[in-house]
């Protein structure tokens, strides 16, 4: 299974960085984790747009599934013919919610280009890919996901303050994707995300074999979080950047 980072920029693109997008790989199949802000015209470096397979959104904040509303115009537009309905699947009212920020009133949406599927704590597969999903601490409804596919897997957080169901999710697995938002002791606001200390507690109490810290905002020094995220964190601990590639 092949993990890339896309866009791992918090809450509004970077400079250097889209927002949150993963593309996961394995056995010919593609599906993307999350599709926010700008990251259509970089994943376009990564893979052919009619290539990918699903798309999975941990939740409907912009910064996470906004810029499916263009990948809708790629879709329905392309001048080769409409594609291939491209599941997409996310919390209750995702439909809805990307209707109203492409501006189409009522029905079709964007059903014309994507088949919607609710996410509901649990299980479900997408070619050879089992998800499980698990709600996380969020003003919003909110998603982590543990993708398992070729005898391996690796963990989303999505978007999460203190969470036990991360850390369940995350128990034992090879690779853990955190996010870091928020500085230790510079941002108090409680149960909207996780700080670097707090993200290298929840990999070291999930026994996760490795941590890539993301969702960090340009105003916040990433160093300085992975810095606090392996005082509490005893293995491998990184930043995830634009571009990088993890064989898990």
């Amino acid at each position: 299974m092949k993990l890339t980072v896309v866009g791992c920029a918090g809450s509004y693109p970077a400079p250097d960085s889209p927002c949150s997008c993963y593309l996961v790989e394995a056995d010919g199949v593609r599906v993307l984790l999350d599709l926010g802000s700008g990251a259509l015209g970089s994943l376009q470096h990564h893979t052919d747009l009619g290539a990918i397979d699903a798309v999975v959104l941990s939740h409907l904040h912009a910064d996470h599934c906004l810029d499916l509303c263009a990948y809708f115009v790629y879709r329905n537009y392309h001048p080769e013919g409409r594609l291939p309905l491209l599941p997409v699947w996310g919390p209750e009212g995702t439909a809805a919610r990307l209707s109203r920020a492409y501006d189409i009133a009522g029905e079709p949406g964007l059903t014309e280009a994507f088949s919607f599927h609710d996410v509901r704590p649990g299980v479900f597969e997408i070619g050879p890919f089992r998800f499980t999903a698990g709600h996380v601490n969020h003003p919003v409804e909110s998603f982590a996901y543990r993708i398992e596919a070729d005898g391996t897997n690796l963990v989303y957080s999505g978007d999460t303050g203190e969470s036990d169901t991360l850390v369940e999710i995350a128990r034992d697995t090879e690779l853990l994707l955190c996010e870091a938002s928020f500085v230790d002791g510079r941002d108090t606001y409680p149960d909207v995300h996780l700080n670097g200390r707090e993200a290298g507690e929840h990999a070291e109490r999930a026994g996760a074999r490795r941590l890539v810290l993301t969702h960090i905002p340009e105003w916040t020094d990433g160093e300085h979080n992975l810095a606090d995220a392996r005082k509490a964190y005893s293995g491998t601990a990184d930043l995830a950047r634009p571009g990088a590639v993890y064989e898990v």
